[in-house]
């Protein structure tokens, strides 16, 4: 019996680092990529999807969001599951109790609401272990595991949040036991546990059964295997997982140590060297030191990048010095106010002043630039 394990979703995801114009592509990617999960149900013939928390962003969104979101999901040929998650408990006023989630809600979408046991499937038992609050007080699935007995057929438990493996703070009473759950696979009372929270795929533990699938689509930079879906199987032999890639998105970082115009050039080639650029943020930490001229150039050519990807942006690891020349100033026939402007911001920057040194680039450029 096969079966889709996704989740953190977070439909709705704002980024700070996105002009309007890339945000909303970067909002619509989330919601595409529910439409290539149900593509993947259909070719593995999978029997249901389940979303294991953070469906969306948050308990307030757009009205379209969610509209938009739900005909997705109607479009998909397989019942889905959805898990309310720290981002979107299921509260009063939240999105999942909202007028205008239950008018637009798909027949074959369903939202764990309790920890009630359905049955997708002949044969396979979902539990789901909804967020009710922000905050949980305890861990709700070692609760969970002490309740429940053998099944026969399958048992697949869906949950969302940390676990205590790896933890700085193992003691933390909201973290999911992982000793507690692989007890319960060894006596026969879950088979399975899809998770929710870690937005990178990852297995858990050492009996092969506990899982974060990572979200359909990346949503930052520290993520290491984002953009996943899992494709499990339930066998005998216990589960067997498969990793499938249904995002779009790229979140790249590099780093480049720079002091001259063929380091800069380096820059420049990985830049263009990147595919799917509309769909890629860029994360470049620079150090060393360059000329005005050099600065310039960067300067420039960082804003066409800006036109061309999702999003350029330098880290506040970067450590850029600008060391003005007299090669810099050579044949550009400064005069008068810009001339003395120009004499001014190169004593500053050359003081270590950032903000001289950037009016100094601009200056630069404006008059190369310059009829």
């Amino acid at each position: 019996m096969t079966f889709i394990h996704s989740a953190d979703w977070q439909l709705g995801m704002w980024r700070e680092q996105l002009s309007d114009e890339a945000q909303a592509r970067f909002a619509s990617a989330r919601i595409e990529a529910i439409r290539r999960i149900g593509a993947v149900a259909l070719e593995v013939e999978a029997g249901f999807v389940v979303v294991a928390g953070d469906v969306f962003e948050s308990n307030h969104l757009d009205r379209s969001v969610i509209r938009r979101s739900l005909d997705a999901m109607g479009e998909a040929r397989v019942p889905i599951y959805l898990l309310p998650g720290n981002h979107d408990p299921l509260q009063p006023g939240g999105v999942f109790n909202s007028n205008l989630f239950h008018e637009g809600c798909p027949d074959n979408v369903h939202v764990f609401r309790d920890t009630a046991p359905v049955h997708p499937v002949p044969g396979v038992e979902l539990v789901g272990v909804p967020w009710l609050s922000k905050r949980p007080a305890h861990d709700p699935v070692g609760d969970l595991c002490g309740s429940l007995q053998p099944v026969q057929g399958w048992r697949v438990v869906v949950a969302h949040g940390a676990v205590d493996l790896g933890s700085p703070d193992p003691d933390n009473p909201e973290l999911i036991r992982v000793g507690i759950v692989e007890q319960a696979i060894r006596e026969g009372r879950l088979h399975y546990l899809a998770l929710g929270d870690r937005h990178s795929t990852k297995a858990v533990g050492t009996s092969g059964a506990i899982w974060y699938s990572g979200a359909h689509e990346p949503t930052r930079f520290s993520e290491i295997d984002p953009g996943n879906i899992l494709v499990v199987e339930l066998g005998e032999g216990g589960p067997s997982v498969r990793t499938r890639r249904v995002g779009s998105w790229s979140f790249r970082t590099a780093e480049f140590t720079v002091s001259g115009r063929e380091d800069l050039s380096a820059v420049f080639s990985w830049l263009d060297s990147q595919p799917a650029k509309e769909r890629t943020l860029v994360r470049l930490t620079l150090v060393g030191t360059i000329s005005i001229q050099a600065r310039a150039e960067l300067d420039a050519r960082l804003e066409e990048a800006r036109e061309l990807f999702g999003g350029v942006r330098l880290s506040s690891d970067s450590d850029l010095a600008v060391a003005p020349d007299d090669s810099d100033f050579s044949g550009l026939e400064l005069s008068g106010f810009a001339s003395t402007a120009a004499n001014n911001l190169r004593r500053r920057a050359e003081e270590g002043d950032s903000a001289a040194a950037d009016a100094l680039s601009l200056l630069f450029r404006l008059a190369r630039s310059a009829p």
